[in-house]
């Protein structure tokens, strides 16, 4: 097996799934069920003959829970596991907390949908004041101010990510650092547009499952020589 290799993993179910909340930043925890998908996820990564040098995982717990499942199953329970803001889900702004019936009665369904789906158009952001602001959570306190998010399109997720991409992960891929990579819906998209060369069109209708591995292999020169899902 080559070993130029990283998974993608969106966490599994969490407890705002539920209720069809939309979470964002919101740090909410993985459910039982979510446990579980991790887990399996876990089994047919080992059944493939995948382990990890490395983890990488949003602040969010829910990413964190999802890796250390995966990481106990696979037996790489020594594995470092990297946490950095960079791995975030998409700023929701001013939708986050909210769940669809009420963003559809506020603000209408076609509105809606292009802000969740698309990859230009941002939501009403946050208030400067508003507690769900990143501003007033511990665990930005030492970033810039300037860098916090008060609401994201998909276009600025990407240019988010991006940054981590090119810097950390692709230089460990290319000294052979086997990797899983634990994320979100929305910035894996954006790090599946980036790496398979979509079109803001295309993107719009992709969709990452939850805790289903998606497996890069790249050649030499760090371009993608083969993608899989598992599951």
């Amino acid at each position: 097996m080559s070993a130029r290799v990283v998974v993608f993993l969106r966490h599994g179910h969490s407890l705002w799934n539920l209720t069809d909340r939309f979470t964002g930043w919101t740090d909410v925890a993985l459910t039982g069920i979510g446990i579980v998908e991790a887990e399996f996820a876990g089994l047919e990564l080992a059944a493939r003959g995948h382990h990890f040098d490395e983890a990488h995982v949003s602040l969010l717990r829910r990413t964190r829970q999802t890796a250390l499942a995966v990481l106990a199953v696979t037996g790489d329970t020594m594995a470092p596991v990297h946490a950095t803001w960079r791995l975030n889900e998409r700023h929701y702004g001013a939708l986050q907390g909210l769940n669809k019936r009420e963003i559809f009665a506020t603000w209408g369904e076609a509105r809606s949908r292009a802000w969740w789906r698309g990859y230009h158009a941002p939501p009403p952001a946050l208030d400067a004041d508003d507690p769900r602001h990143p501003r007033f959570d511990a665990r930005y306190a030492d970033l810039d101010p300037a860098l916090l998010p008060a609401g994201e399109s998909l276009a600025d997720c990407q240019r988010r990510v991006l940054p981590y991409w090119r810097d950390v992960l692709l230089p460990r891929i290319a000294a052979g650092r086997r990797l899983l990579v634990v994320s979100h819906g929305n910035t894996l998209r954006a790090l599946v547009m980036h790496l398979d060369g979509l079109t803001p069109e295309a993107m719009e209708h992709l969709e990452i499952p939850a805790a289903r591995p998606l497996i890069y292999r790249f050649d030499d020169s760090l371009a993608v020589a083969a993608k899989e899902w598992g599951g």
